[in-house]
């Protein structure tokens, strides 16, 4: 799925950047975003004219104003001080949302559906802005070919650079691909639709291009769907912004009974908050004039109160029809039936005891997931754990006028079982009043028990944005609870997730958070500060442990691909468990466990390359900081793929992982040996011997064994030695013969040195025999050394490494970093060129660094 060809522009950090895209680095967890260096794909021609990205950052603090004022502050997300606190900075909030900004205009809607006080800010981080679009599709009449009856809605929300898209279709086959078409008519996304029965298209375009999100925002892309089977048919419409669709609450699909008439049209619905009242906009296509069009909307708005309440019961079983029709001689119409609005959004439920309505800390948690049909029944499946005592009661409510007066629209108590926390069932009498809130977020789900008769556990209802992800969002999700910790933490939080995985053996992830409290953690903004960790549910092992993901807010997705064959078995067997930690329970705040069954534990593990290996070695911090994926931590920058012990504590192993640093307590191994010591800079006793950090393992005086580096497992180019007197470990590369032919192989991936195919194998003269044979040389890189050479290393990306020597030693290349002297001034500088930092001397000019990455190494033609 997806556009086809190669598409140009810039990879940097692990994520794909479009040509004149600009971006602030994500360093990911713990320290995030980089809002004082701005990154710039700029666009360069490659040989033949070839159009390619290139990466330049540059540190933009420099460029800041001199705050006017004595006392400026830092606000969050910014790089500059600022002396202006006003509405503006609130506002700046609130960016995305069409509706704040034009709340004073007349428009289309009534003026009370704009200022919903509902809509809290602390829920919407800047981050997580979204905007709203709509399409009608109807059957192309300027073509010779005969027209379409098909009509179709389709609903898009764009979100930084992801364009979700629900489409629902009407009196044509089902579609076989959806094409987005830019401003000159040419292909930007094709999207091919799975084989299937629904009568409802899901996808996600990702990785817009910020020339098509600038087209998308001016409204000059269209959409276009294709039938394949039978006659092929064509439907096609413009993508524009409304601002009804923030209201919107029911819809209606409005199609003409003549065949290939390319009429068509679609109705947005909403409540009035305060009367029955039903507004409407219409947008309708090959049926009359726009300025016809409004005049009908406004006067079907204004019509009497007569027959509301029937209306209104019709309307909530989806048995209410809009029809329109044209005043003219030969009178046309088109007319559809009015249900809830439908989307591939999922409606769910986090319940917490930290969003009870006496906030509690409980440990405890509700997860629930409802779908509407469109006869007006919801389906519900709840499940609970982890309360402190007996579920008295399960009920679906408003949101409280006063805080002891609860309002209950449904009571789901009858359906629960108490043996299994579940209850599942159908509210078959939904009002249309109660719908519209369901699809506004405005009903909650509260759980009271024996100790908290109000409520111990509560959650609102609201839609989880469609994530193209595969993980199957209509199963019930795994519940997160602080119960499931060991030992168990009594937290105001609770969590579910939705996981599974796909043929290719990759894990699909979905975690929504709930009710974490806001004081715990003041340096993101009050939102969480999470790190979400698979893992084994023994203790004692931390072998299989990997991260998903570190994230702000409220809810993280994604897909973890190189998974190890234990992990996949314990996620077989339901021994593997999800978990989120944050800043204050850095050992689990809640948890679940989770059993995916799955057979890819017969599958070969993937070809690991040898590059990726080349410079494991000792690098120059400035020359580090330059490296996209590096992390930084305890004033230290860290290789991608490092391992260290942290400052604050040797009980922790930490590595870095892409800009992330992922911190896991140690587990001491269990000693056999008679005699153990105790070293003061390790956590662990030890025995006489050798302890290695990679595997967490005692190894013998003497022994030898090929490393084990998360996150690619064993390293068979590489062996290690345990110095038995000193317990020092000593790493090796293994070192392959020289090759003569142009095309070597790897025999079997997880073979280390590569070899001649046999037909390539020349005979060999004498002299490259002995060379081949004999251990003298060193490869490093593409380069070959000879013994006894030394060289400075060139690393892609970075250059020349001056500060790094490396030596050929009989076959084995090693390389050190220049000693630096122990300075013991206060004022310590690092002049550009140099290796070492210095005292400051009065000469010192300021410099500064331009990161130049490219993703495509051509040179200018």
């Amino acid at each position: 799925m997806g556009s086809s060809g190669l598409i140009a522009g810039c990879s940097f950090g692990g994520r794909f950047y479009s040509l004149e895209d600009t971006w602030h680095p994500d360093l990911g967890e713990p320290f995030g975003v980089m809002h004082c260096v701005k990154c710039y794909c700029e666009t360069q021609r490659g040989r033949k004219g070839k159009v390619l990205g290139k990466v330049s950052c540059k540190n933009v603090k420099r460029d800041c104003p001199e705050p006017s004022c004595d006392a400026p502050v830092l606000l969050p997300g910014q790089c500059c001080k600022t002396c202006d606190v006003d509405r503006k900075q609130v506002e700046a909030m609130f960016d995305g949302f069409e509706y704040f900004q034009e709340k004073e205009k007349e428009d289309d809607l009534h003026k009370t559906y704009n200022d919903r006080s509902y809509l809290s800010s602390e829920d919407i981080s800047p981050g997580e802005s979204r905007t709203d679009f709509v399409a009608v599709l109807t059957g192309v009449t300027d073509s010779w070919l005969p027209s379409s009856s098909g009509v179709a809605r389709a609903r898009f929300s764009l979100t930084r650079t992801s364009l979700t898209f629900s489409i629902t279709y009407q009196r044509i086959g089902r579609p076989s691909r959806v094409v987005f078409l830019d401003s000159d008519g040419n292909t930007a996304f094709e999207y091919k639709t799975p084989k299937g029965d629904s009568d409802m298209i899901c996808g996600v375009w990702k990785n817009l291009p910020q020339s098509h999100v600038r087209q998308l925002q001016a409204e000059q892309l269209r959409v276009t769907m294709t039938t394949a089977t039978g006659r092929r048919e064509v439907i096609e419409g413009k993508i524009i912004k409304h601002r009804a669709l923030f209201a919107e609450t029911f819809s209606s699909t409005l199609t003409s009974e003549e065949e290939h008439s390319g009429m068509g049209g679609i109705a947005m619905l909403t409540l009035s908050d305060t009367e029955n009242n039903l507004h409407f906009v219409l947008i309708l296509q090959g049926l009359i004039q726009h300025r016809e069009r409004g005049e009908r909307g406004r006067e079907k708005e204004r019509e009497g109160e007569r027959g509301r309440d029937r209306e209104l019961f019709w309307l909530s079983r989806g048995q209410l029809v809009i029809t329109v029709e044209t005043e003219v001689q030969d009178p046309r119409h088109i007319s559809g039936f009015i249900t809830g609005r439908k989307s591939c959004d999922t409606i769910q439920s986090v319940m917490s005891s930290g969003d009870a309505l006496t906030p509690g800390k409980t440990g405890g948690v509700g997860s629930a997931f409802f779908h509407l049909h469109d006869n007006g029944t919801l389906d519900y499946q709840v499940q609970l754990v982890g309360a402190s005592s007996e579920v008295m009661g399960l009920t679906i409510e408003l949101k409280p006028r006063r805080r002891s007066k609860r309002s209950v629209l449904y009571d789901l108590t009858p359906e629960f079982d108490r043996p299994s926390g579940r209850a599942t069932g159908s509210w078959s009498r939904v009002e249309a009043r109660h719908i519209h809130m369901l699809l506004q977020n405005e009903l909650f789900i509260n759980v009271a028990t024996a100790h908290s008769q109000e409520g111990e556990l509560r959650g609102q209802i609201k839609g989880l944005l469609y994530s193209g992800l595969e993980a199957p969002r209509h199963e019930i999700p795994v519940p997160l609870a602080g119960q499931f910790v060991a030992p168990p933490v009594l937290t105001s939080a609770g969590g579910h997730a939705w996981v599974s995985v796909d043929e290719r053996c990759h894990l699909h992830y979905e975690i929504v958070v709930a009710g974490l409290s806001k004081a715990d953690d003041l340096t993101v903004n009050a939102h969480l500060h999470g790190l979400a960790e698979i893992g084994e549910l023994d203790e004692r092992s931390t072998n299989h442990k990997r991260l998903l993901t570190g994230f702000y807010g409220s809810q993280a997705q994604g897909v973890l691909k190189d998974i190890s064959v234990e992990l996949l078995r314990h996620l077989d067997r339901g021994t593997a468990f999800i978990q989120v930690s944050t800043k204050v329970n850095t050992r689990g705040e809640i948890r679940g466990r989770v059993h995916v069954p799955n057979n890819c534990e017969f599958r070969t593990k993937g070809e690991v390359e040898l590059a990726e290996f080349d410079d494991l070695f000792v690098r120059d911090p400035e020359e580090l900081k330059k490296d996209p994926h590096t992390c930084f931590f305890e004033t230290q920058h860290h290789a991608h793929g490092s391992l260290w012990t942290p400052n604050y504590n040797h009980c922790f192993t930490c590595s870095c992982q892409k800009r992330t640093v992922i911190c896991d307590p140690v587990i001491c191994p269990v000693l056999t040996c008679s005699r153990t010591i105790q070293p003061d800079d390790k956590c662990c006793p030890m025995c006489v011997g050798c302890y290695f950090e990679g595997d967490q393992k005692m190894h013998a005086p003497g022994s030898t064994w090929h490393p084990f580096v998360p996150p690619f497992g064993y390293i068979k180019c590489a062996l290690c030695t345990c110095k038995g007197a000193t317990g020092e470990v000593h790493c090796e590369k293994v070192t392959c013969p020289a090759l003569t032919c142009s095309r070597p192989v790897r025999r079997s991936p997880s073979d280390c040195c590569k070899e001649c195919p046999e037909e390539d194998n020349p005979p060999l003269e004498h002299a490259d025999m002995m060379q081949a044979d004999g251990t003298s040389h060193c490869k490093f890189g593409k380069n070959f050394y000879q013994n006894s050479d030394n060289w400075h290393p060139r690393v892609p990306l970075m250059g020349e490494m001056k500060c790094i020597t490396c030596w050929c030693d009989h076959g084995v290349t090693k390389c050190q970093r220049k000693q630096c002297p122990v300075l013991t001034c206060s004022n310590i500088t690092r002049r550009e060129g140099m290796c070492c930092p210095e005292c400051q001397g009065k000469t010192n000019a300021h410099t500064h660094t331009h990161i130049h990455t490219h993703t495509h190494h051509a040179h200018n033609a």
